[in-house]
This record gives C-alpha cells, sequence and structure tokens, in this order.
C-alpha cells in the first residue's frame, strides 16, 4: 500500500518565502547554505557572506511572491498546505561557483559550458518528518517539467552514487536512483561516489 502523498509543487515565484524558510528549517545546512553553495563569487565562503545576506540573495533570485516573473531558482513541494521541499533548478550558467570554479568535475566533457539551455538541479531539500517520502521524486518530475516548458534543452544533475557512507550534508544533490527513475542517463563517474546525469528534452 503506498502512504505517500499526492504532493503539488510550485514554482518559488508563485509562493511566499516564509515557505521555502519552513522547508529550510532554523539550524542545519539547508539553513546555513540557503541555496547560495553553488553560486558564491572565487573568494566568497558561506561564513564570509552570512546567513542574513546569503538569505537576502535568495529572496531574490527565488523572487516569490511574484507569480509573472519570468525566472525563479528552484520549486516548492506542498502536502495540502504545508511546505515540505525544496528544489533548486534554473540554467546551468546561473551557478557561476559550479561552471567556472570546478565544484563540479569536467573532466571527458567537451560542450559549451555555457549554453543557456542546458538547465541543472543542483539542490535538493526535505523538510525533517517528511523524509524518505517521496518528496524528492516528486520535486524532480516537476523540475524537468518546469525546464521542458522554459525552454531547456537538457537537464543535469550531479548526484551522490549512494547514501551509503555519505556524510552529514552530502546528499543535498542527490541519489543517482532518483535521477535515474526519471529518465536520467549516466554521462560520466568523475569519482566513485559522484555521477553526472542527464536528460535531453528534445
Amino acid at each position: 500500500m503506498n502512504d505517500r502523498p499526492d504532493y503539488v509543487v510550485k514554482p518559488a515565484n508563485a509562493v511566499p518565502f516564509d515557505d521555502i524558510q519552513t522547508v529550510f528549517g532554523g539550524r542545519g545546512d539547508a539553513h546555513g547554505c540557503q541555496c547560495q553553495w553553488f553560486k558564491l563569487a572565487p573568494k566568497e565562503s558561506l561564513g564570509r557572506v552570512g546567513i542574513d545576506e546569503l538569505r537576502a540573495r535568495l529572496e531574490e533570485q527565488s523572487r516569490c511572491g511574484h507569480p509573472r516573473a519570468r525566472a525563479t531558482t528552484g520549486l516548492v513541494a506542498y502536502n495540502g498546505d504545508d511546505p515540505v521541499g525544496w528544489i533548486a533548478v534554473e540554467p546551468r550558467t546561473a551557478y557561476t561557483s559550479m561552471v567556472r570554479n570546478g565544484k563540479v568535475p569536467w573532466e571527458g566533457r567537451d560542450e559549451n559550458r555555457e549554453d543557456p539551455s542546458v538547465w541543472a538541479v543542483t539542490c535538493f531539500v526535505a523538510r525533517v518528518g517528511h523524509r524518505k517520502r517521496g518528496v524528492s521524486r516528486a520535486l524532480l518530475a516537476a523540475a524537468v517539467e518546469h525546464a521542458r516548458a522554459r525552454g531547456a534543452t537538457a537537464i543535469e544533475g550531479y548526484p551522490m552514487a549512494s547514501a551509503q557512507g555519505a556524510i552529514t550534508g552530502e546528499l543535498f544533490v542527490g541519489l543517482e536512483p532518483v535521477f535515474a527513475d526519471a529518465g536520467f542517463d549516466v554521462v560520466t563517474r568523475p569519482t566513485k561516489r559522484r555521477v553526472v546525469m542527464r536528460l535531453n528534452l528534445v
């Protein structure tokens, strides 16, 4: 019997910013990062920037409360009226630190890193009390359709191959089986634990 809820997933610009903060919680990695790890400038760090500025950056990027905004930085999953999950998804070029500063390995890839039609999924957050209930799968399915509707030619992810041996905070990028079940194929395995996966949309 499937006891997983039927989640509704909405673009972040169509929801209140407080709902994202509810998912992130008041402490821990999601709270401390505010989904900025892949967007930091070369000389920045999460600690140097500080939580107030990180939160302000996310609020600006997500354009919460502006349903007519042309862009946003992620999606929020709801169980009824309760915000329970977050996924970061937008054009790969938005993740400056990832594309230009090597936070995701590029060995063996000769494509144009600056192609704005390739989108990327960089972060999952399932709210405490709602984990292991299909939130990530619902979010990823919605992210694919969100990217497709906005003209993406492909969407990538950079998951861990397995949760086994993972340390606290590593699994925010997701797990390989979740991406595989959504139709993503392996592009490269830059390390024993990290996978680059891609779904072509055209």
